[in-house]
């Protein structure tokens, strides 16, 4: 490999590294301040920020689905059984050609 092959990796290494060690100081000093339930709500919200990103631009069955995936995560808040569900209805009105 050349230098500059190992100079991006260096690079990125060292950027890479930069931002776990930037996550740990800015984390630990939101879990001392009054915003620390920003850390409680953070997995779901990336969760929802994921999902929300990746429906745009799907056709209406894939948002049926994620309707009703939505309605059993919040009547059973089980994740095995949201996705089952969720699948099984995108399935369903796939065969059924909707």
């Amino acid at each position: 490999m050349t230098s500059a092959h190992w100079t991006l990796i260096i690079v990125l290494c060292f950027a890479a590294f930069s931002i776990r060690i930037f996550g740990l100081l800015a984390g630990d000093r939101i879990r001392l301040s009054k915003h620390s339930w920003i850390l409680d709500d953070l997995p779901g919200l990336i969760i929802v920020s994921l999902v929300a990103a990746s429906l745009s631009g799907e056709p209406l069955q894939t948002w049926l689905a994620a309707l009703v995936a939505l309605l059993v995560a919040v009547l059973t808040n089980h994740v095995v059984v949201t996705m089952g569900i969720g699948v099984l209805f995108y399935a369903f009105l796939s065969l059924f050609g909707f």
